[in-house]
């Protein structure tokens, strides 16, 4: 048989096939028939030409084919008996491109920023062949190659994506496929930086979360240290508070692996707090007063300090308004320094802090004195050191003020001499110490200040006492003066009786000890010829050692 029909067929439109063969025999059974073809879609028909101009048997398939059929094989078949011939026609159906999809690579696993990922563009079948590609990202045209190569992922690649091929007959449409890019994000609301008590919330943003095929864990950290894990991926902070001021970050995990975004600073602003003010008086070296204020606050706060309402000095300003006064500010710290502090300066300090966000202050009252006493070489020395007590003042020393000096509320002596003066000074002179300066200005009373001398102990003072009634009784005492405290020991012989410092209890229960400052006593209990003898007491300080000894008879 011969065939006759057009090269190629085009998807949607029918199109004619015809069999033929110039053999007729119409009382034989020759058979002329087509197969491979699809009934649903398509007619056959045949046709018998015997006369004189032309012998022929004629088979003709109508059908309309789609682009399935391209490469399809059809035969056309004509046999007598068991005698057969054919005739083999390939289909070639014109067809925009079919079976479109996104070949995803790599098709498992997370994939994180900065890593590589490959999109394909596979079309099942298209005649003609593609003749170009588009790749689309949410709708947004990204790429014309059929392979899109993503080199250095970014959180923003995440979406859906698609291609299209085409051909002269139409295109072909992929369903979308998405790239999920597993890294973590946090986001605060309102802001990072928030006033104290506002709602702010810390979301640990995945891209496309809400549509993540599997279940995602949160771990939360504050300043690099653990916080809560759970399902949730927000931190909430109904009222914040400056407490809640750190570096957040957050772990997401799910089945392929984790991520860890990158910590951001909660900053939580807050008016000034009560600052605190403190004042110092020194006389070492010349009459200083140092007034520093220091206060937290977030954003840092002006500081003002001022005198009886008279503003001193304030932090944005170091400059002193008078030579006396020496300013020095820093984050949240404002110092002042009165050179020559004298009565002008005494009265009410006060600091004020603000911001933008409010104010506070404190006050405080400075009393500054005339009349300063100093010690030197120190206010507790040894017994034979030289001291010299100086009463330093602001009087008019024009007019050769006079110094008045007291010990322990008694008046000692009157000069025009500032110094008192112990060329050796001895235990007896220490006690407490004021000076007087009176000038034509007035006249002022310095602070009591201790001079502590430190000697040796003195002779010991060691008696004995026997009593008779309700039994024998002996008692015998020492007491002794020395600075610092000594350390007694009454003994009898070689045999240590008590002490007032470091020996173990008496042995015997006929002894009892009682103890105080610079002062032992015994009692012995039904006296015996055995405790009779010479007893002696040791006194030793750091400065030196003294005894005394008595005769006890029973």
């Amino acid at each position: 048989p011969s065939v006759t029909s057009s090269e190629e067929q085009t998807e949607g439109q029918r199109s004619t096939l015809e069999c033929s063969t110039p053999y007729v025999c119409p009382w034989s059974d020759i058979v002329l028939h087509w197969e491979g073809y699809d009934p649903q879609v398509s007619e056959v028909s045949g046709h018998v030409q015997l006369d004189t101009s032309r012998v022929s048997h004629q088979v003709t398939l109508t059908s309309s084919f789609s682009w399935k059929d391209h490469s399809k094989k059809l035969l056309c078949e004509v046999s007598h008996g068991s005698r057969k011939a054919s005739m083999e026609v390939v289909l070639r159906v014109r067809h925009a491109p079919k079976d479109t999809q996104v070949s995803l690579s790599p098709s498992s696993g997370n994939i994180g920023v900065g890593d590589t990922v490959t999109l394909s563009c596979e079309v099942g079948s298209s005649h003609p062949p593609v003749s170009g590609y588009h790749w689309y990202k949410d709708g947004v045209a990204v790429g014309t190659e059929r392979v899109l190569a993503l080199r250095g992922v970014r959180r923003e690649d995440h979406g859906q994506y698609h291609c299209e091929a085409q051909n002269a007959l139409g295109t072909g449409v992929s369903p979308a496929v998405t790239l999920r890019v597993f890294s973590a994000e946090i986001l605060a609301s309102p802001a990072t930086e928030v006033l104290e008590g506002t709602a702010t919330t810390l979301s640990c943003d995945v891209p496309g979360r809400e549509g993540h095929p599997e279940e995602l864990t949160y771990t939360w950290y504050k300043n690099s240290a653990w916080l809560k894990e759970g399902l949730a991926h927000t931190l909430l902070f109904p009222a914040v508070t400056a407490g809640d001021a750190g570096y957040y970050s957050c772990q997401v995990t799910n089945s392929q692996g984790s991520d860890t975004a990158q910590a951001i600073s909660l900053s939580v602003t807050y008016p000034p707090r009560i600052p605190t003010l403190t004042l110092f008086q020194e006389t070492q070296g010349g009459r200083l007063v140092i007034v520093r204020c220091t206060v937290d606050s977030h954003p840092p706060a002006t500081l003002a300090i001022d005198h009886d309402g008279t503003v001193l000095a304030t932090s944005g300003v170091q400059v002193a308004l008078h030579q006396w006064l020496g300013v020095t500010a820093s984050r949240n710290s404002l110092r002042l320094e009165i050179r020559d502090a004298g009565p002008r300066d005494s009265g009410k300090y006060g600091c004020t802090a603000s911001n933008v966000h409010g104010n506070a202050s404190a006050t405080k009252v400075l009393v500054t004195r005339a009349a300063e006493l100093l010690i030197q070489p120190s206010a507790e020395v040894s017994e034979g050191t030289a001291v010299t007590l100086t009463c330093v003042g602001t009087g008019d020393t024009k007019k050769e003020p006079l110094y008045t000096w007291y010990r322990n509320g008694q008046r000692l002596q009157e000069s025009s001499f500032p110094t008192l003066q112990f060329l050796s000074v001895r235990g007896d002179d220490a006690g407490a110490f004021q000076c007087q300066v009176r000038s034509r200005n007035g006249s002022d009373t310095s602070e009591a200040v201790l001079l502590r001398v430190l000697y040796p102990p003195r002779q010991p003072v060691l008696s004995s006492f026997l009593q008779s009634r309700g039994g024998r009784l002996g008692i015998i005492q020492c007491s002794v003066e020395s600075d610092p405290e000594s350390n007694l020991t009454l003994q009898r012989g070689d045999n240590v009786i008590a002490c007032t410092q470091g020996c173990p209890q008496a042995t015997s229960p006929r002894v009892h000890v009682t103890r105080s400052y610079n002062s032992l006593k015994v009692e012995i209990q039904d006296v015996v010829v055995e405790d009779e003898g010479i007893y002696v007491c040791q006194a030793g300080n750091s400065q030196g050692n003294a005894s005394a000894t008595v005769d006890f008879q029973a």
